[in-house]
């Protein structure tokens, strides 16, 4: 039991607080929906930017390039080919405006590649079997088919358009250029020809096809697919312009290198299957005209054998005969072995290494003078002064002339002749050397030995090449041509003076082996020659006839040479009428003033 005692006042219970319950939204209110639904669309939207902001800032190169191969098209654009010109301007060959055909077989179905073919065969003049093949669809290497393939070059304008209103799929065409050689036949040893595609192929086209070659452009464009096969406005477009070729400029005369020719070929008529080269120089080294014969045309030369596309002043090797006794006299009377006044008994036949050689105008063992001596083309003779020269004298002579060397004169593929070297000289050599045997020479490089002595004995390197003309109008000279010292003035004129004997002598003791050269009205100085011709070391049949000289002899202007090989041996007939006849058209067509010729020397042949 408890006591009872004070009460202690009441407590009130403590309270438990209590949460106030979470009532569910009210999707029924439409301004919650709402700004619901604003939310969730801001948030879509802004991924969708931040996504296209990324592709295009940061994927665009990738995906763009990803299917730009499929749409792009590629057309090329030719560039011009430079001209060759002659001396005055006159074109050789030039590029005229023509067009190219071109199919991109993606656009041509399969279906209708055979039908498309046998309607352009007729236009281009190109079999439908050789077109629907270049038509095949083909992938390329890095992927994609390609979309450009050449059907023709060089297609007339007008027929270029025929072709277009044909309105052919995946047939299109282009502007292209097709090279024209005005003269055909003229200069076409010379000036060779081009490939479909412009490519010299021959001659100086091929030489100088670097200067003569353009740079071609492209054009890269972006193109639709299907029907929309068209260049889309504002896609991927690329164009890098076409670069001109330059021209080249000639040292040729258009109308001394046609007259040449028909010379040459009119007197060539009467000789059969003969080999015939001319050439025509100036004192300081310039090729007037260089004929070939035979020849072809440049503008067609599919039918044209190989033989006849060759130029023969630099590719026909001849032992040269006796046309080579003026380097033996010229080198002779440099080193003081004669003198224009020299004469001894001359016998009619001398041995060497047990070979005789003979004179055809024996002199009977009579005192001969030395221009008696290259009017008739004494062998015993020439062999006797040899004698004193020497051998390696005479093969230092032989260089300085520019034997065993080819000239440089700019045609491809020139011949070098060959000397023979003082350690491969049998004991007949020094017969058979100095009178133009056992010696390998072109015309041209014989042409260059007589300019020598016309040009007061100095060497100038022949050459074609005039200047070049650059795609902007600039003009470049060509190559200075090389020149060295061969005979003293002195000397190269007492030469000419002696060769003049060749064209003159006609009397009792006989006739000069070259009137037949002489030219009226202007003295001429020159030799004639007999030698041989030899095709990959073998000895051809007939011979090699030629005659080199220059006029007026007081003062030489030109110098003409001219070689006729012809397997009966009828070359010498021909040569020197070949050469009175160009000799006389190029005086006249220079207009140089007729000799003096109450001026002319009279020779003694045997004096007393």
């Amino acid at each position: 039991r408890r006591r009872p005692g004070p009460r202690r006042p009441d407590r009130p219970a403590a309270r438990r607080p209590t949460r106030k319950p979470r009532r569910p939204p009210k999707l029924a209110d439409p301004r919650r929906r709402l700004r619901l639904g604003t939310l969730l669309t801001l948030a879509l939207f802004a991924v969708i930017g931040i996504r296209l902001v990324f592709l295009q800032t940061v994927n665009t190169p990738a995906y763009a390039d990803g299917g730009l191969g499929n749409r792009l098209a590629v057309v090329e654009l030719p560039a011009p080919r430079g001209a060759i010109y002659d001396r005055t301007g006159a074109p050789l060959a030039h590029s005229v405006e023509a067009r190219y055909v071109f199919a991109d077989p993606t656009q041509i179905p399969e279906s209708d590649r055979v039908a498309v073919a046998k309607r352009l065969s007729p236009l281009l003049g190109v079999a439908w079997s050789d077109l629907a093949d270049k038509m095949k669809r083909r992938s390329l290497p890095g992927g994609g088919q390609s979309q450009f393939e050449y059907l023709a070059r060089g297609v007339d304008i007008d027929r270029a358009k025929q072709i277009m209103a044909l309105d052919l799929p995946g047939i299109g065409t282009h502007r292209d250029e097709r090279r024209e050689v005005p003269g055909g036949d003229l200069a076409a040893n010379l000036l060779g020809f081009v490939s479909e595609d412009m490519t010299g192929l021959e001659g100086l086209e091929a030489k100088y096809d670097d200067v003569l070659q353009g740079k071609a452009g492209r054009k890269t464009y972006e193109v639709g697919q299907g029907d929309l096969a068209a260049p889309i406005p504002g896609g991927y477009s690329v164009t890098v312009q076409p670069r001109p070729g330059s021209s080249i400029v000639l040292t040729t005369d258009r109308d001394l290198q046609y007259r040449t020719q028909q010379i040459l070929s009119a007197q060539l008529a009467q000789v059969r299957g003969s080999v015939a080269a001319a050439v025509v120089l100036d004192m300081q080294g310039e090729v007037l005209a260089q004929a070939s014969n035979p020849t072809y045309d440049a503008a067609d030369p599919a039918g044209s054998k190989p033989t006849d596309r060759e130029d023969a002043a630099t590719s026909f090797v001849v032992d040269p005969g006796s046309i080579h006794k003026a380097i033996t006299y010229g080198a002779a009377l440099q080193e003081g072995v004669i003198t224009p006044d020299t004469a001894f008994p001359v016998a009619n036949t001398i041995n060497e290494g047990g070979v005789t050689f003979r004179d055809t105008h024996p002199a009977n063992g009579r005192k001969m003078s030395i221009p008696g001596m290259l009017a008739f083309s004494s062998n015993v003779g020439t062999i006797e002064i040899a004698h004193d020269l020497g051998r390696d004298r005479l093969i230092d002579y032989q260089k300085r002339f520019g034997l065993g060397q080819p000239t440089g004169e700019g045609m491809p593929g020139e011949a070098s002749g060959r000397l023979l070297p003082a350690d491969q000289w049998s004991g007949s050599a020094y017969g058979s050397v100095p009178i133009g045997h056992s010696v390998d020479a072109t015309p041209l490089q014989m042409a260059a030995a007589y300019t020598a002595i016309a040009n007061d004995g100095t060497y100038v390197q022949p050459h074609l090449i005039k200047e070049v003309i650059g795609p902007d109008g600039k003009r470049t000279p060509g190559p200075a041509p090389k020149t060295r010292s061969v005979l003293s003035p002195q000397n190269a004129a007492a030469l000419r003076t002696m060769l003049e004997a060749v064209t003159t002598v006609d009397g009792p003791d006989g006739r000069a082996t070259g009137l037949a050269a002489a030219v009226p009205g202007y003295r001429v100085a020159g030799k004639t020659g007999t030698g041989l011709r030899y095709v990959d070391g073998k000895l051809q049949p007939g011979e090699v006839g030629s005659f080199i000289g220059m006029a007026p002899a007081e003062k030489p202007r030109y110098v003409v040479a001219v070689f006729v090989w012809s397997p009966g041996g009828e070359g010498g007939a021909v040569a020197a009428p070949a050469f009175r006849e160009i000799m006389g058209y190029t005086l006249r067509h220079y207009r140089v003033p007729p000799s003096a010729t109450d001026r002319s020397p009279k020779f003694e042949v045997f004096p007393r």
